[in-house]
């Protein structure tokens, strides 16, 4: 992994992978929803689609006929942290793809007649959402969790938000986050080294330095229950208990501890749930850290007439493993698993692209070497200690079908 900073504070980290014939790249700028308020809430989101509606030098189809005739991919997304734009291409075509990304990025124009546009298809995305409950329940669970903290809100904003934008609005909040020490460029493939750099450095190292003012809310976690009464065929029903931050030394047993419980086909709640009882199509645990708290998510889908009876197991479940622990076997078969699990997902460029990225941005960059040994060296008890502050406290919950009122873990009868 190389990495170096150009003199006005953008980054650029860049693997070389020879033996490859793509390159994956991505311009990663450190702002997500939780940089919003009430009154921009879905801003950051709304910027990554205009982003693609056409600059100073190319029209919307003009990208995407690019990318297509370059046999490429071309794609963004935005989360509750930070915004990436990504493009994945043949080696010989790099040039032009970070060209064209920088060009974005740099001269898009957010025109009043394409802004209007896209408008209407974020609305309709909104009213997918809504129309896929097991989605919408996971949007649920935030808002309950965090309440009014940022990480509460919505990516995709509100629709009142959506129709009180303007082209300046979008051109005003890039002016006081996408500042150049909050992007970093970040390229895999076959490339060379200092090819990339000069041309980052060319399109990008005329940007004046900048920096972002950042004041982050703590974030705090709050239980309670929100339930949507729908007409759907299945309950659908997520738990939430408080998870840790990034950089907490107890990730990587939390990280073991979720796999045991629901992370994996093997599980506990897989098992228990679906193999041996059939109750559940879908059943899973996650974690999702940010930077100064978390938090630990069960999903469940199942028979409405039959939720209750399942969330008394998945507590049964959850009790036992936060007061005894796991057995050793299933802490071998969980280090396999996750150590499997990471080296798989960095056999494409496009993984390993996101992981320079999000690492740069997180501030650290740790070796494989290194992970797997911090993987391999989590103990029993840092697995019992990890389950027990988790599932040992308040939990959250929120459920979308036909339902009036469900018991959540630790609700008085």
């Amino acid at each position: 992994m190389y990495r170096e900073v150009l003199q006005n504070g953008i980054r650029v980290v860049i693997e070389e992978i020879p033996s490859v014939r793509s390159v994956s790249l991505g311009i990663w700028v450190g702002a997500g929803s939780r940089d919003e308020n009430p009154q921009n809430n879905g801003v950051t989101h709304f910027i990554e689609h205009m982003m693609f509606k056409g600059t100073d030098n190319i029209n919307a189809r003009q990208i995407a006929e690019l990318f297509d005739g370059i046999g490429g991919q071309v794609n963004a997304f935005t989360s509750k942290e930070y915004t990436c734009y990504y493009a994945k291409v043949l080696d010989e075509h790099f040039g032009l793809a970070l060209a064209t990304l920088g060009d974005m990025l740099l001269n898009s124009k957010f025109a009043e007649e394409e802004l209007a546009k896209e408008r209407r298809v974020v609305l309709e995305e909104i009213k997918m959402y809504e129309d896929a409950p097991d989605d919408l329940v996971h949007d649920m669970i935030a808002e309950v969790v965090f309440q009014k903290h940022p990480l509460g809100y919505n990516i995709l904003g509100t629709e009142a938000n959506l129709h009180a934008f303007k082209p300046q609005d979008l051109f005003d909040y890039m002016k006081e986050k996408y500042t150049t020490d909050n992007i970093v460029i970040a390229i895999a493939g076959n490339v060379q080294r200092d090819h990339a750099v000069a041309l980052a450095n060319e399109l990008f190292g005329h940007m004046q330095p900048s920096r972002i003012s950042r004041q982050d809310e703590q974030a705090v976690f709050h239980s309670g229950k929100a339930i949507r009464n729908k007409k759907t065929e299945q309950a659908h029903i997520v738990l939430g208990a408080p998870g840790i931050a990034y950089d907490d030394p107890m990730i990587y047993p939390v990280i073991l501890f979720n796999n045991v419980l629901g992370g994996s086909s093997s599980s506990r709640l897989f098992q228990e749930i679906r193999e041996e009882r059939g109750l559940a199509y879908s059943i899973y645990s996650y974690h999702t850290a940010y930077k100064d708290s978390g938090m630990f998510g069960l999903y469940v889908g199942t028979a409405p007439e039959r939720a209750q009876h399942v969330l008394d197991l998945c507590e049964e479940v959850m009790s036992d493993i936060a007061q005894k622990g796991i057995t050793a076997e299933e802490l071998t078969k969980a280090k396999e698993q996750v150590k499997g699990s990471l080296m798989l997902s960095l056999e494409s460029t496009s993984s390993r692209m996101s992981r320079l990225g999000k690492n740069e941005l997180l501030g650290r960059h740790d070796s494989l070497d290194d992970l797997v040994d911090k993987i391999k060296n989590v103990s029993l008890d840092e697995i019992k200690t990890a389950a027990g502050a988790i599932l040992g406290g308040k939990f959250a919950m929120t459920a979308v079908g036909p339902l009036d009122d469900l018991r959540m873990p630790g609700e008085t009868k």
